[in-house]
């Protein structure tokens, strides 16, 4: 994995930046006041003067805290980019200049550029730049330059304060947001020839030494030669920054971790970047041109944004089926899984979401009030057709709550769901399929709900491949809840096209082997496929196990469709878990799981797969299902035992157990239980021991630490395998793993295998 380094420019400053780590870099901070004659410290953190926001100023001081930030991450990267000023701290990195000289080559810049008064800057952010470019290339803004090609959705404008005051009134940029800018100069734009002239004399002065990683050049987009390091430097102060195509660049060389030295600012466009442009293949794209020019019409530099029907695309974005991505809206054959409790967060699916990729909110095991806030969150932040779905998990034991959370999914507008946990098909996934049917201009019908149902077993499997249940569609229809088109076309199609076959897995397993199970599945999605002749082909993906690149390129290789990933994910910032469970888990491996006993489904002896390192949880929840096949009741177990589990397992009294449970069932209006409880004993002791399983579960998600060692994790050996995968680098601490990005590497690594097996068969 490849990795870069990003330093942000002028507009990063802030008034207490750097405030923690002067007192640690004292020498630098004595360096850097003797050579400005100033107290930098007191300018960063305190800014008495108000001078901070000062172009003089603002750059020898980011420059200073960048070094600072730099040396914190103690990163050893492969390439170097800063936007603008944050070049300096690139060509630092690489060891072109010392830490004095390039601070004595960034005062005189600041000077020079603060000297250039009297114009303005704007950032334009929108979809419909084709607009606005058209503009400038018409001459209707023939006194702007573009000075900032950001992302392919935001470029910034520099030129006289009248156009930019122009460009703010135009009506026809109504669907573009105009942000004027607080400078007091229209850097990087041809109004700047005269700066960059006089420091191109000031650097005549100074010697580079050749970079000793490659750092990309703003004004080409393409690495720093030695003999160029002083051209570039003067002729970025008065071109175009091209940070779209800096990133094109170091995708194509296959960076695929970026980090930044301050706040994700660049990050963040990085990201969209790699989400909505292709790599820049060095040997087709020609250097770029400046928009530096004395024409009167501002020009556009070659390869600024890629083309709307570029048809290249990165091989990572070839694995598995275009069908899926093409029906969920995603760059990738690739899906983060619901976990439950929103283990699999809000954040976790807004961040996949704006990543171009499909993530599921974990809803098991949430109120409904509380699922309800988080897909308002959801829908606020992601932008219309960006991806996410909702977990819909089977309640057997209360149908009525399923009823809900479907009502709710509808009344909300879901069109994506994650079926799991399901042993049959039920009237409530038959309504949220059905429901979700619509009416064509032309006449015909199609169903804009997808389900994609985990299932382990081949008869469940089949249950999803067939059409809905006639007699559970006919109970709708008599509800009122569908219409009778709606029925009708249900007999038509699959209750889901997207079927993930899950084996061994984190939480609820059967333990299935991938290899058996997804030539079985696809096996009986051939012959599903024949006997009912589907209008679109139902696609079969897997899940469980792949947390390395070769689990991944594995499951491509055999054919899967998609690949779904839960473990890795739970070990990520986004993750809704505690700290305290992500600082378990990052340092497990492939052995450290092990199965218990399901609390959800204790008596029918289901299993789920958790945490063994470092907590007693999996052989505690073994030996209390031990205890219930045992005996017939609590009085039967004996008193040292039941001692044992109080003092240890339960940290209370049965008694208080049963007072909790108790209230449990009168607040959520099910007295029958407490009724049938006292009347057979053994269910009794089965509601007492699945309050532990609540308690281990809620410990953990609090991250209490006095309750560690009855932590419940549901987590599979797949996180272990990622663990190795990443040891050593950057990843290996969960506070630097982010969902959207740890997907894209497996994505991109398997792909790389793929290649590289494509090659030793074909030389």
């Amino acid at each position: 994995m490849k990795a870069a380094i990003l330093f942000p420019g002028q507009g990063a400053q802030y008034k207490g930046m750097g405030k923690h780590l002067f007192a640690k870099y004292r020498q630098e901070t004595r360096i850097a006041s003797d050579i400005l004659g100033y107290d930098l410290e007191a300018l960063c953190v305190e800014d008495p003067k108000r001078q901070l926001a000062n172009t003089a100023f603002t750059q020898p001081a980011l420059y200073v805290v960048n070094y600072m930030r730099y040396r914190e991450l103690r990163i050893k990267p492969d390439y170097a980019a800063g936007h603008s000023l944050g070049e300096y701290n690139a060509l630092l990195a690489a060891g072109v200049f010392d830490f004095e000289t390039g601070l004595r080559l960034v005062r005189q810049r600041g000077k020079l550029m603060e000297a250039a008064s009297g114009g303005g800057m704007a950032a334009v952010l929108g979809p419909e730049l084709e607009i606005l470019m058209a503009k400038l290339q018409e001459g209707h803004y023939n006194d702007l330059d573009i000075a900032n090609y950001n992302t392919p959705t935001q470029i910034v404008l520099s030129g006289p304060q009248s156009g930019i005051d122009q460009l703010c009134r135009d009506p026809d940029q109504r669907k573009t947001k105009i942000i004027p800018l607080f400078v007091t100069a229209p850097f990087h734009s041809r109004y700047m020839k005269t700066a960059a002239k006089e420091f191109a004399s000031f650097l005549a002065d100074f010697t580079f030494q050749p970079p000793q990683i490659p750092v990309i050049a703003n004004a080409t987009a393409r690495p720093y030669h030695h003999r160029q390091i002083a051209e570039l430097l003067s002729r970025q102060i008065a071109g175009s920054v091209q940070w779209t195509n800096t990133i094109r660049y170091l995708m194509g060389k296959g960076v695929t971790t970026y980090r930044e030295a301050g706040k994700e600012r660049l990050t963040k466009m990085a990201e969209e970047i790699r989400r909505d442009c292709t790599p820049i293949e060095e040997e087709v794209i020609e250097p770029e041109k400046t928009t530096a020019t004395s024409s009167s019409k501002t020009t556009l530099p070659m390869g600024s944004a890629p083309p709307a029907n570029e048809k290249r695309q990165h091989p990572a974005k070839r694995l598995g089926s275009a069908a899926f991505r093409e029906n969920y809206g995603v760059d990738y054959s690739y899906v983060a899984g619901a976990m439950y409790r929103g283990t699999a967060s809000k954040e976790l699916v807004i961040r996949m979401g704006k990543a171009g990729m499909m993530g599921y909110l974990g809803t098991g095991g949430m109120s409904l009030e509380q699922i309800a806030l988080d897909i308002d969150a959801i829908r606020e932040t992601l932008n219309e057709g960006q991806a996410y779905g909702m977990n819909l998990l089977h309640h057997p034991d209360d149908p009525g709550l399923e009823m809900q959370l479907v009502q709710l999914y509808l009344a909300k507008g879901i069109r994506n769901v994650e079926a799991s946990a399901y042993m049959q098909i039920t009237g409530s996934l038959v309504y949220f399929h059905a429901a979700g049917i619509r009416k064509g201009a032309d006449g015909s019908f199609t169903s804009h709900h997808r389900i994609l149902a985990k299932v382990s077993r081949p008869e469940v499997a089949e249950a999803f491949m067939r059409p809905a249940p006639p007699h559970l569609l006919t109970r709708l229809l008599e509800q009122g809840k569908i219409t009778p088109e709606q029925a009708e076309y249900a007999k038509n199609i699959p209750l889901s096209y997207d079927i993930c076959v899950e084996a061994d897995s984190g939480g609820h397993t059967d333990g299935g082997v991938a290899l058996v199970l997804l030539p079985s599945m696809q096996r009986l999605r051939d012959d599903m496929q024949q006997e009912y002749g589907y209008p679109e082909t139902i696609r079969v993906g897997l899940a469980g196990g792949i947390g390395a690149p070769q689990s991944a390129a594995g499951a491509f290789v055999m054919g899967a469709d998609f690949i779904l990933t839960g473990s890795i994910n739970q070990c990520t910032v986004e993750a809704g878990t505690s700290d305290a469970v992500k600082d378990l888990l990052e340092n497990i491996n492939v052995q450290d799981t092990d199965y218990a006993p399901a609390g959800d489904m204790f008596e029918m002896g289901a299993k789920i797969q958790v945490l063994k390192k470092g907590v007693l949880f999996p052989a505690r929840a073994n030996k209390l299902y031990r205890l219930y096949t045992q005996y017939q009741s609590l009085e039967e177990i004996p008193e040292k035992t039941m001692a044992q589990l109080e003092r240890n397992y339960f940290k209370t009294s049965v008694a208080e157990i049963w007072e909790q449970t108790k209230a449990y069932f009168q607040k959520t209006g099910k007295p029958e239980e407490m009724a049938k409880a006292e009347q057979n004993p053994r269910y009794k002791m089965a509601l007492v021991f699945r309050w532990y399983f609540g308690y281990s579960n809620r410990v953990a998600f609090q991250g209490d630490l006095k309750h560690k060692v009855n932590f419940q994790v549901h987590t599979g050996p797949a996180l272990g395998a990622f663990n190795q995968w990443v040891k050593g680098t950057e990843l290996a601490s969960w506070r630097l793993r982010h969902v959207d990005e740890i997907g894209k590497k497996l994505m991109e690594a398997a792909a790389g295998l793929l290649e590289n097996i494509s090659d030793k068969m074909h030389p």
